[in-house]
């Protein structure tokens, strides 16, 4: 049944057909019950179909706008009705890569790490590095979560966790990836120096609550990875 559910909500959001998409939505409030569960069962399952079709060319440009912007409208109203958890004392900054899909996707991890009980701010996408870590130095938050569906945009990502490992930018702040890029290539995560990482927003909400004091070992950081060969060759 959810996944009849889901492919009827993309035919709506594909056409931008706005009454129809929120007759689903209502419908999914009857049989799901939770906003959290809308979200894990309903939108995010849809957001990757989107975005697996348009990564493949299999979805046009105007497609792929209309179900993103008809999306970001019902998630928000959805967010508004998100129950907020007992608060957990802990922080998460949290930024993504600069499309618009990618930003949707964050938010719906955004939302539901807020609901669980986490203090988020959420930078959106475009941000440059050196403003990122200027915000890990000054604000120091438990988490820094970054969030990418695209492969152009892990050169960056990479290069930030390496910066913030070398020059010891809040040694403490735990390093979470999720993303549509990271499902798809298993042991990527690990490979670029993330603590942690998570396939959904709902996951992500669950790995950093069960597990708050997971790092990453040095042996999975790139941290003068490149040096080390150089040297070693030489």
């Amino acid at each position: 049944m959810a996944s009849a559910l889901v492919e009827r909500f993309f035919e709506t959001l594909i056409t931008g057909d706005r009454p129809a998409a929120r007759a689903v939505v209502e419908e999914a409030e009857q049989t799901l019950g939770r906003p959290d569960a809308i979200v894990s069962e309903l939108f995010w399952p849809t957001y990757e179909m989107i975005q697996k079709l348009f990564r493949s060319d299999q979805l046009t440009v105007l497609n792929h706008n209309l179900a993103t912007r008809l999306l970001r409208w019902l998630v928000d109203q959805n967010s508004a009705r998100l129950v907020m958890g007992p608060r957990l004392n802990r922080t998460i900054f949290c930024m993504c890569g600069p499309a618009e899909g990618e930003e949707l996707g964050a938010q719906m991890a955004v939302d539901l790490l807020e609901s669980a009980g986490f203090t988020v701010s959420f930078a959106g996408g475009g941000v440059a590095n050196d403003e990122v870590l200027a915000r890990v130095q000054d604000e120091k938050p438990d988490v820094l979560l970054m969030f990418s569906s695209a492969a152009s945009d892990l050169p960056s990502i990479r290069q930030l966790i390496d910066t913030i490992r070398e020059i010891g930018a809040c040694a403490d702040v735990q390093v979470a990836v999720g993303g549509g890029v990271f499902n798809r290539a298993e042991g990527l995560a690990e490979e670029i120096g993330a603590d942690v990482w998570a396939g959904s927003p709902l996951e992500m909400a669950e790995t950093l609550i069960e597990r708050p004091n997971v790092r990453a070992t040095s042996t999975q950081r790139t941290v003068g990875r490149s040096k080390r060969a150089k040297t070693k060759a030489a």
